[in-house]
């Protein structure tokens, strides 16, 4: 497609869901990007997501052992507080 110069349309605005501070300090990257730990309990990963549904948005987070690639806990919120 790029070759040709065509390129594909986005409808609707784009929404900028997360805007980092330049003066925050980042924490260290404890695994330095290996997600393949060597035995179970190792590395647990976190992620959070959200669906929209008719009477608003549900949070979901979630936390998984990546050795065993199965979830360990989730939760399911209406709000994203802790």
């Amino acid at each position: 497609m790029t070759k040709l110069g065509l390129s594909g349309t986005t409808r609707g605005k784009a929404r900028r869901t997360t805007i980092a501070d330049p003066a925050t300090a980042r924490p260290a990257d404890l695994v330095q990007r290996r997600f393949g730990p060597p035995a179970p309990n190792r590395l647990w990963v976190a992620d959070l997501t959200y669906v929209s549904t008719w009477a608003g948005f549900a949070y979901v987070a979630f936390v998984t052992d990546a050795y065993a690639r199965r979830i360990l806990g989730w939760q399911v919120a209406s709000t994203m507080a802790t």
